[in-house]
């Protein structure tokens, strides 16, 4: 049963570290999948934690865990971002006749 919890130990260093490395290096946007990583690790660093009798460890991971629900209740309850208004105007670069009218002929 203590490898579970080492286990458990590892995979939430993992998690946390390869979420926080994810948005540093911009391959990762500091959205959901972020936060549910953050979520996950500070758990797993909880169990582990505890099990170890590594209290102040298990308050920041306790603190940390609060964050990310708190971000990601607040995603998932946010409304949806509006959508752009598309822009139909278009833009005539000089030099490049108009196409985009009628055309008038001779």
């Amino acid at each position: 049963m203590e490898l579970l919890w080492e286990v458990a130990g590892w995979a939430g260093a993992v998690a946390i570290l390869v979420a926080y490395l994810g948005v540093s290096m911009g391959w990762l946007k500091a959205g959901r999948r972020f936060q549910t990583a953050n979520l996950l690790g500070a758990c797993a660093f909880i169990v582990n934690g505890a099990f170890h009798g590594a209290w102040p460890s298990v308050v920041t991971n306790v603190a940390w865990f609060l964050i990310s629900a708190v971000a990601l209740f607040r995603m998932r309850s946010a409304s949806p971002p509006p959508v752009a208004a598309v822009d139909e105007r278009q833009v005539q670069f000089p030099g490049v006749p108009d196409t985009t009218g009628p055309t008038h002929c001779c």
